[in-house]
């Protein structure tokens, strides 16, 4: 009897059809009493999404259970939505009092690094699966993020800028309130720049550092150890050549700003979005809404700093004065840009205020006025429009990927329910599942 052998190649074939239909068989079916897709203002009752490997690839209605080999999530009495962005974060620290400004003379890069992955796992766990890093000590986030993408740490998509940039004395210069013998002479390398050559290189060595977007200090700030707050500290001139600089590198311009002529400058120069923006009037407001710029508010920090100036000695000295005056004033401005339509994407400046905690920024700004669906939609499809993302991310749709978060009840009727994550999926991974 002649037995005929299959060519190898056949075999192979068969092979990889079995392995392809084993997959599409092994599809996660997740239902939820309620679905927010973030696509537009409503929510819809007892859906069913699906996902396969990292994407969704079916949204039905009513509870499917999908068939043998398929893997059933049961989500009743939750709400299922987009997985939420932060995007202000600073993952590599976080703020405890006196302390806090000791670490630069204590801490190495290394020391940097691990805190980084105890923070980012809080932050995911929190429902955050991808944030925005807007400055680091020693581009620690950058190997961070490889490792979150390699699979190695447990953590959200990070986007990082890396260390950010500033001028000479200004907010995020990392020498300031040095003695003059440790402070040396910080340049690009550093993130310090004075004059348009010098903002180029540094906007060239974050890209050469692996920095995914451009972070800027464009006015004073409340926490680094210097007199103002609000003062413009960028020229005109070199706020060009970052912006042109950064669009070269295909990278976004975050900028830091509470004082109007810095946010001025920077809107006008082309900039991405304003972070805090807490003396925006009108003429900023009518700027940001003529040149699509994004606010991101940063309400939580506000408060948090409003409230530890008023401890004796938690902030040096010469940091207490702002943090009492400006840290008050962020939920009022944010109410004012909300009101006058500018475009709001979500952020915490987490690091400020304890990593972990980022869904409190919802109940802050639907105290001030803004409807729960649209303070869920600026942590997820405006989010994800800032990033420029959106193809990929900020909504529940089919093609996209399947990062997703659930809460049981209803945040739409109690928004503060959104600080108690119960599910968490990123890349069609569960992660969280209580």
């Amino acid at each position: 009897m002649k037995t005929s052998l299959l060519p190898l190649s056949k075999i192979i074939g068969a092979t990889a059809a079995l392995l392809l239909a084993f997959q599409a068989q092994a599809a996660t079916h997740i239902f939820a009493s309620k679905l927010i897709t973030s696509q537009d203002s409503k929510s819809q009752s007892d859906m069913t999404v699906i996902v396969d490997n990292n994407k969704i690839i079916k949204i039905v209605e009513g509870k499917d259970e999908g068939g043998e080999g398929d893997v059933f999530i049961d989500l009743s009495g939750s709400t299922l939505m987009p997985g939420l962005m932060d995007m202000h974060v600073h993952l590599s620290f976080q703020n405890e009092g006196p302390s806090s400004y000791m670490k630069r003379f204590t801490s190495n890069e290394a020391d940097y690094a691990i805190a980084a992955v105890d923070y980012a796992e809080k932050t995911l766990m929190s429902g955050f699966t991808t944030v925005r890093n807007l400055g680091d000590m020693k581009n620690e986030t950058v190997a961070l993020r490889n490792s979150i993408n390699k699979g190695v740490t447990l953590g959200p998509r990070i986007y990082t800028s890396a260390k950010s940039i500033a001028t000479t004395g200004g907010h995020a210069d990392p020498s300031n309130g040095m003695s003059h013998d440790q402070m040396g002479n910080p340049g690009p390398q550093e993130g310090v720049v004075n004059g348009v050559a010098e903002a180029r290189k540094a906007v060239r060595q974050r890209y050469k550092d692996g920095a995914d977007l451009i972070k800027i200090t464009a006015t004073g700030g409340v926490l680094s150890v210097a007199k103002s707050g609000q003062n413009p500290q960028f020229m005109t001139d070199e706020l060009e050549a970052i912006v042109q600089t950064a669009k070269d590198y295909g990278m976004t311009v975050a900028v830091h700003a509470h004082g109007k002529e810095g946010m001025k400058r920077a809107i006008l120069a082309g900039v991405d979005s304003i972070e805090h923006g807490t003396y925006m009037d009108r003429e900023v407001i009518k700027l940001m809404r003529k040149h699509d710029v994004y606010y991101v508010p940063t309400i939580l920090a506000g408060n948090f700093v409003a409230e530890k100036a008023k401890i004796d000695g938690y902030f040096p000295d010469i940091v207490r004065p702002k943090a009492a005056a400006i840290g008050p004033l962020i939920q009022k401005t944010f109410a004012r840009a909300h009101e006058n339509g500018v475009l709001i994407a979500y952020g915490t400046d987490s690091g400020v205020s304890a990593h972990g905690n980022n869904g409190q920024e919802f109940a802050l700004m639907v105290e001030a006025g803004m409807s729960e669906m649209d303070a869920i939609r600026s942590a997820t499809v405006n989010a994800a429009k800032l990033l420029k993302i959106d193809n990929e991310l900020g909504t529940v749709s089919v093609g996209k990927l399947a990062d997703l978060v659930a809460v049981k009840g209803d945040p739409l009727e109690d928004i503060s329910l959104l600080e108690n994550i119960d599910f968490v999926m990123k890349d069609g991974v569960v992660v969280k599942q209580k």
